[in-house]
């Protein structure tokens, strides 16, 4: 077995009333990738917290390196770029990589971080004069300047465009080739699929599924058919549907026996195809439980203390 770098032992953490982390054990192990999926409030960032030593578990254990995330000590290996992060606004952009750094034994050099995350062109800019998007690239850099073993990312690339993105997914690959560990949420589903070995899966705090991308694909064991029709096709055997216009997109259990009620029902259709279901399809099947059972209220994802 590969080293654990950071463990959580049935975790609780309760903000008053409200039960944000509900009894989740997960261990990661040195060189995954692992994605953590979950709507809003489900524990994602509380959890995050605990593992990076912001919050202390209300019973059960946290550990980062063997020891206690809130020990200095145990967090000199870990880069963190938390949902909500900000720089002193009136500090430059490589002034902040170069203190960022100054924290680490072996840190990469400042300009091949610029460069990396498209910073170079800002570094003279003040902080507090970013967009959202470059303040977000700017954290995302923070996290990985101190060439970390573990790093933590909490929803990396939300507020990027699509070019930004791509060239965080580089980084992050890049980085996990080189032996880095990676953590991360993320509401894109497409990037956990892109960049993900293993998913975790929260719902209302607990952990309702931690597998392969395939496996939590497999779980909910739909496919998704898709179709251009005048009217409605039959929807006995369909779980979930969309319709845009005459185009349809339906999720079935089982596809031939949908295709067989279509062609019973005599439904004119055109351009129908089937494929296996995706992620973000296993993970809104897998949290419309707790989502349901919840009224469809989010749950803070942090409550304060």
């Amino acid at each position: 077995m590969t080293e654990v770098l950071a463990r959580t032992d049935h975790v609780v953490r309760r903000f008053g009333d409200v039960v944000a982390v509900d009894d989740v054990t997960l261990d990661i192990h040195a060189g995954e990738i692992v994605g953590v999926l979950g709507p809003n409030g489900a524990g994602k960032s509380t959890l995050f917290a605990m593992l990076t030593g912001l919050r202390r578990p209300t019973s059960g254990r946290a550990e980062l390196f063997g020891g206690d995330p809130t020990d200095m000590r145990n967090r000199r290996a870990l880069g963190v770029a938390p949902q909500e992060s900000g720089a002193p606004p009136m500090l430059r952009v490589k002034e902040v990589l170069t203190w960022v750094a100054a924290h680490y034994p072996d840190p990469a050099p400042v300009g091949e971080i610029l460069d990396r995350f498209d910073l170079a062109p800002l570094a003279r800019r003040q902080t507090g004069g970013l967009s959202g998007g470059q303040q977000r690239r700017l954290a995302v850099a923070m996290a990985f300047i101190g060439r970390p073993r573990l790093v933590i990312l909490d929803e990396p690339t939300t507020g990027l465009d699509v070019e930004s993105r791509h060239g965080v997914w580089e980084s992050i690959m890049a980085s996990h080739k080189g032996g880095m560990t990676v953590l991360m949420s993320s509401h894109n589903l497409e990037e956990v699929e892109r960049l993900a070995q293993r998913v975790v899966v929260l719902g209302a705090g607990r952990v309702i599924a931690d597998d392969t991308v395939t496996a939590v694909q497999q779980m909910v064991d739909l496919k998704r058919v898709d179709l251009d029709a005048p009217r409605p096709p039959p929807l006995d055997r369909v779980s979930r549907y969309e319709q845009e216009g005459a185009h349809w997109t339906l999720w079935v259990s089982d596809s031939d026996a949908f295709v067989g009620d279509l062609v019973r029902a005599e439904t004119p259709y055109a351009d129908l195809r089937v494929r296996s279901a995706s992620l973000e399809d296993a993970f809104l099947s897998l949290t419309r439980d707790d989502v349901a059972a919840h009224d469809g209220s989010p749950r803070p994802e942090e409550v304060p203390a």
